[in-house]
């Protein structure tokens, strides 16, 4: 009887106990990628057409960075398995620092499209490695609220980023990219002097679990990794694949490629105006945040996926026919909401899938292939219904994308239930 009591008291703690110092870093690490890349975000489609072309090929220049992203994910999940994930995400960090310094040198379309393209190699390799090390280190009760924090840190740049790189863009649309590539450096140093070895990694991981902790990572290192067959045949798998997808053509797609355009052009706004709405739909996100991981963690998974990819669906349609600045804030803001409803279960689906205990770095590197390629043909099919038609069918297409990955959602079982 008294045996007991412990370990259930132990249990129901487990959702507040103490993160590893390691999470901690890479929280601190990701704010500052996302602000360097919301400075970039509003600028980059408009650093596109000076060179004279069409909305469509600015829109590649956004799909570009994806489009590298889905050919060297598998080359990531492999990376991954062999030098560590820390190494990995050091290396990528570095390449995607010298990508954006190129693309402020860049002197014509093609050479942007080259150097931007380049730098999702190394976007892909450190997303897949962090990925990786916040499975690892998340307890299994608690992997909603760490998805939440780790996003939250990525939208609170987010929400700075981008005004701030509208305004720079006022002093050159150059020096966006140069800030870039500077707070890309310093993360490299942040993480290669501030997260240990995988030695002492194992060592620290579980945070207050100590030895509890390390054990599993151990375990975890010793055990071979989930074969992705075996994930494929979960339906859970499969719908994650999907509102995944769908998320990449929403958030990371139409937003950074069609939104500044949209207020550009439709909406007759400046620079400001493009940058302020990114981090509008940011503050949305950020938002939705605070609570839904921990709803996650304690409703499930898939009630969250299903509810944020309906009002994130909804919204994207709304938005190509807002007509002034005002409902185009507030409809950006919904948009951004939907995508924080469903973004820290969506990660906690996947982690659910592979476990503490195994290594799933081709599983990782499928679910980031996913979202990757719902950013690539987001933009040109956007772009192409922009340029055939207008800005209004081009939005509503997110929203039929949305409401696909509901329909696979809704018959899959939700993996918070899996033993």
């Amino acid at each position: 009887m008294s045996s007991s009591k412990p370990s259930s008291k132990k249990s129901l703690d487990l959702p507040a106990v103490k993160l590893p110092r390691e999470i901690k870093v890479l929280v601190a690490a990701a704010f500052m990628i996302a602000i360097g890349f919301g400075i970039v975000a509003p600028v980059l489609p408009q650093f596109a057409q000076s060179f004279d072309v069409s909305v469509s090929a600015a829109a590649v220049v956004v799909s570009a960075f994806a489009f590298t992203r889905l050919l060297f994910a598998p080359l990531s999940g492999w990376l991954v398995e062999r030098m560590g994930e820390r190494r990995t995400y050091i290396l990528g960090i570095l390449i995607v620092a010298a990508s954006s310094a190129a693309c402020a040198f860049a002197q014509n379309y093609w050479q942007l499209l080259l150097y931007r393209g380049l730098g999702g190699i190394g976007s892909t390799m450190f997303t897949v490695a962090a990925m990786g090390l916040l499975i690892k280190m998340a307890p299994p009760a608690a992997r909603g609220r760490v998805s939440s924090l780790y996003a939250g840190s990525f939208l609170l740049g987010n929400i700075a980023g981008p005004a701030v790189g509208g305004l720079l863009a006022g002093l050159g649309m150059q020096l966006p990219f140069l800030v870039y590539a500077c707070a890309l450096v310093l993360v490299a140093l942040l993480v290669a002097t501030q997260l240990p070895a995988v030695s002492s990694l194992s060592a620290r991981t579980g945070g207050a679990g100590g030895a509890a902790g390390a054990a599993v990572a151990t375990a975890a290192m010793k055990k071979e990794a989930l074969p992705l067959r075996v994930a494929l045949g979960m339906p859970a798998y499969r719908a994650v694949l999907a509102s995944g997808f769908a998320n990449g053509w929403s958030a990371f797609g139409i937003r950074m490629a069609l939104v500044p355009l949209f207020a550009t052009t439709a909406l007759g706004a400046g620079s400001e105006v493009a940058g302020i709405s990114l981090a509008v739909f940011a503050i949305g996100t950020g938002i939705a945040l605070t609570f839904s991981g921990k709803l996650a963690d304690a409703w499930g998974r898939k009630p969250m996926i299903i509810a944020g990819l309906a009002v994130n669906g909804i919204a994207m349609g709304v938005l190509g026919f807002t007509g002034n600045e005002f409902w185009f804030f507030a409809v950006s803001a919904i948009a951004g909401l939907g995508s924080g409803l469903m973004g820290p279960a969506q990660q906690a689906t996947v982690a659910d899938v592979i476990g503490n205990e195994r290594s799933g770095g081709k599983v990782l590197a499928t679910f980031q292939m996913s979202s990757d390629l719902g950013a690539i043909i987001g933009p040109i099919a956007a772009g192409i219904l922009v340029d055939s038609f207008s800005y209004g069918p081009a939005f509503l297409m997110a929203t039929a994308v949305a409401f696909l990955a509901v329909l696979l959602w809704l018959p899959a079982k939700d993996t918070k239930l899996l033993p």
